[in-house]
This record gives C-alpha cells, sequence and structure tokens, in this order.
C-alpha cells in the first residue's frame, strides 16, 4: 500500500506569510469581499447570516473560512475593504491644503457616498454593529473603534491647522472634531431612514455656514 504523505499541522488554516501551493482558487478574494462588505452594509453583522453571505459571494463556507476565517473575521475585512473603497474619501479629505476645505470635503464626501444609488442605505461604519446582541460585542466593539479612530484623525489635522494659523484661537480642534463627526454620523442615520439627496443636501449647507472656519 503507497504511504501517504503526512499532513501539515496548520492544514486548512489560511496561510499569511507565503501563499498556498496547489489548487488555485477559482474565485476572486477581492470581489467576494466586496460581496461580502455590501451584504454586511445592508443587513449588518447579526442580519447578514452565512447562507445569505455564502449566496451572494457565489462560494461555500470552506472556501469563506479557509480565505477569510469565520464570520466575524469576514465581517472586520469588510469595514477595513470599506474604509480603503467607498470611504476613502475620508483620508482623501484630510489631506486638503485648509481647515475649511478638510471639513467640506468630508461632508461633501459623506453626503456623495450616502446618496449613491449603488451602494446600500446608510453607513457600514455606523450601521454594521447596531444591533449586534452580547455575543458579538467585539464586533460592535470593532466599530467603534473604527468611528473613534476617525475622529481623532480628524482632530489631529484640525491640531495641525492650529499650529499653522489656519484655525481661529477660540476654536477647540476636539471640539470641531466631534462636530464634525457628529454631523457625519447624523447624515447617515438620515440617509438609512430614506432622507432624499436634497433634504441632506440643505441639511449639509447649514452645518457648512455654522463653521467657526
Amino acid at each position: 500500500m503507497r504511504a501517504q504523505a503526512p499532513r501539515p499541522k496548520n492544514a486548512g488554516q489560511k496561510e499569511l506569510a507565503h501563499p498556498k501551493m496547489g489548487r488555485p482558487r477559482a474565485f476572486s478574494e477581492t470581489t467576494a469581499l466586496d460581496t461580502a462588505m455590501r451584504v454586511f452594509w445592508e443587513k449588518g453583522y447579526e442580519g447578514a447570516s452565512l447562507d445569505d453571505l455564502t449566496q451572494a459571494m457565489g462560494i461555500n463556507r470552506s472556501s469563506i473560512y479557509a480565505s477569510f476565517g469565520d464570520k466575524e473575521q469576514l465581517f472586520k475585512q469588510a469595514i477595513a475593504h470599506y474604509a480603503e473603497g467607498p470611504a476613502s474619501y475620508i483620508d482623501e479629505s484630510l489631506r486638503q491644503p485648509t481647515a475649511r476645505a478638510v471639513v467640506e470635503n468630508l461632508l461633501r464626501g459623506s453626503l456623495t457616498l450616502l446618496t449613491d444609488p449603488s451602494h446600500p442605505r446608510g453607513c457600514l461604519f455606523l450601521q454594521g454593529g447596531l444591533a449586534c446582541g452580547s455575543g458579538s460585542e467585539s464586533v460592535k466593539q470593532a466599530l467603534i473603534e473604527w468611528r473613534r479612530s476617525g475622529e481623532a484623525a480628524i482632530e489631529n489635522r484640525m491640531k495641525r491647522a492650529s499650529k499653522e494659523g489656519d484655525l481661529a484661537p477660540n476654536v477647540d480642534p476636539k471640539d470641531l472634531a466631534r462636530y464634525v463627526s457628529i454631523v457625519m454620523t447624523g447624515l447617515g442615520v438620515q440617509a438609512a431612514n430614506g432622507a432624499t439627496k436634497s433634504q441632506m443636501t440643505r441639511a449639509l449647507e447649514l452645518a457648512l455656514c455654522s463653521l467657526p472656519l
């Protein structure tokens, strides 16, 4: 009887340091991740079942586990994909030359994302974990950390503006960053509630008029 080669110790786990040998995958991981992102965006973490994900992604559960890990790991990769894709306007806005341009680009970029008819309603960073129960606390916390890091990035950019004399002395960078985050969050809620682009644009213009910039 022909002897079989010993099974590797980590067989079945995703290799991070080296590519897997053997038969190539018959699907695009980027496309599959993009699809998973949209499922989570529409249904939230707990609302999206594995059956929803496998059906939309066009792959079976074993392929999901082999390529992305469990559902929680897939979700965390999906929100990172969201940050680098649909929400990439945030990083682009922070590179604007003035504080006014930063804030205006953040708000208008948020509006553009939220009113794009090709996207699910609302914001994945906000909606993905709203309905999470106690068993999904780590997912809820991951989204909180993403939102906090976004606000911290805005605050750091406003601190730079203050040092450069681009921000009035009486404007606190932390308060301004929180205000901008609140407006962006509010736009996300309004979009999820079905507000029209025209309605949200008028609210955005009022917010821009109230800026101490």
